[in-house]
């Protein structure tokens, strides 16, 4: 991999929605630096560990991504807003080859992605536990290989870690859409 691509931090694991916003800002020649939290983001592009990040600020079903404009507020000196970009999310419950809705006891994923699955997950059995990103999610359910445990996350994530999708579009609005700002270092 080129060394001077640049690097772009989001919150979350590989596969995430973020790496869509990516390539919408910067194309697909980047290195992604994947951070555990938004506040981590903002400070590895601070720092100059990042070139830049993508960070989520509002969602059509639940508006504004709070914890993620508290982290722009706290981190925002030496910062620049380079654009937005809407990204489409399409939200699928997946989890281990050979599991099946009746037997999902547990689903885990961002709680935000949990708030726009709202009306499916108050109709299904399983309970809904909030985890710290939809891609790491999907990680998490293939890393435990257990078919009672299932993710709400993208299509890309399903592909990623081998998982199956038992559900498809399940978030409320079929035109669901999350609003992505490019972050840049101060010049």
């Amino acid at each position: 991999m080129n060394t001077n691509y640049p690097r772009v931090a989001f919150q979350g694991a590989p596969g995430a929605f973020s790496e869509d916003a990516i390539r919408a800002f910067w194309g697909t020649d980047t290195v992604s630096v994947p951070c555990q939290t938004f506040s981590a983001m903002l400070q590895a592009v601070q720092s100059g560990a990042a070139d830049g990040a993508v960070l989520p600020v509002e969602n059509k079903i639940v508006g504004p991504i709070q914890t993620a404009l508290d982290a722009l507020d706290d981190f925002s000196v030496g910062l620049n807003i380079g654009g937005t970009t809407d990204v489409a999310i399409v939200l699928a419950l997946m989890s281990v080859e050979g599991a099946t809705l009746d037997g999902v006891q547990v689903v885990i994923s961002h709680p935000v992605a949990l708030a726009q699955c709202k009306k499916f997950l108050d109709g299904f059995h399983a309970k809904a536990d909030p985890y710290y990103d939809t891609a790491g999610a999907a990680k998490r359910v293939a890393e435990k290989a257990d078919p009672s445990i299932a993710a709400v996350a993208s299509h890309n994530a399903a592909s990623l870690y081998g998982l199956v999708i038992l559900e498809d579009a399940i978030q409320d609005v079929p035109d669901n859409w999350t609003r992505f700002v490019k972050i840049e270092a101060g010049r």
